[in-house]
């Protein structure tokens, strides 16, 4: 699932836009978030692909959700 990933003023803020979901990113796996998973505001929790490097945000990236749609 395309996520794109930007730096806002009160954290990092994930918008899924398949879904129109705009959430903040409230808990990571890894503290630089790449090759880990995250967790959303709303719940969802997303394995983010990793980085040799962190890439410049604003990014778009190819994550999978681990969270199941009964979990919604």
């Amino acid at each position: 699932m395309k996520v794109m990933i930007r730096r806002t003023p009160k954290g990092l803020e994930a918008y899924v836009p398949k879904k129109d979901l705009e959430e903040m990113i409230v808990e990571m796996e890894k503290p630089e978030l790449w090759g880990g998973w995250a967790k959303l505001a709303n719940g969802w929790v997303f394995a983010m692909p990793e980085f040799d490097e962190d890439p410049q945000l604003p990014i778009t990236v190819e994550a999978r959700r681990l969270t199941t749609a009964d979990e919604d």
